[in-house]
């Protein structure tokens, strides 16, 4: 069956047809056209997927779009302002924490639902934040000192 789904993605209302199996991710990719969201294993473990609804970080390749239905997302291609990027992702920049940068939004997204929720105090909390996405690139203490840094300029 396919019905029309409106979602509100970055701030802006979205209405398109979704079949019942397409997923939140392949939605966002081929029939919104916002290809920030990239797709890695498509089982949930990577984390490349990652963005937000309704202000939780989601899997979205987990997600069925028409669950979505409704709700507020924010993906990759909502964080930059006034076209400049934000402060985490100059801090990523800024520390290194990415290099060929597919995991990159998933990693974005992750941070920013959890800096949200408060400051990550230290880099065992920050390892525990990165914690549920896969770089295959990097060593993580880039990903780690972004994420410090963000938080220490946030929440101080």
């Amino acid at each position: 069956m396919t019905d029309n789904i409106t979602v509100t993605v970055n701030g802006k209302q979205h209405t398109a047809t979704a079949d019942d199996r397409l997923t939140l991710a392949d939605f966002l990719r081929e029939k919104l056209r916002l290809t920030g969201t990239h797709l890695g294993c498509e089982h949930g473990v990577c984390g490349a997927c990652t963005i937000i609804v309704d202000g939780s970080a989601v899997r979205s390749c987990l997600m069925l779009a028409r669950q979505a239905d409704g709700a507020e997302l924010e993906t990759v291609e909502g964080l930059a302002e006034g076209g400049k990027l934000n402060r985490l992702q100059q801090a990523f920049k800024d520390n290194y924490a990415l290099q060929c940068g597919f995991c990159t939004p998933g990693f974005l997204m992750s941070v920013t639902a959890a800096l949200r929720e408060g400051p990550v105090r230290d880099e065992d909390e920050a390892r525990d934040v990165l914690s549920g996405n896969i770089c295959r690139c990097t060593g993580y203490q880039g990903l780690v000192d972004a994420v410090l840094e963000t938080s220490k300029e946030m929440h101080s």
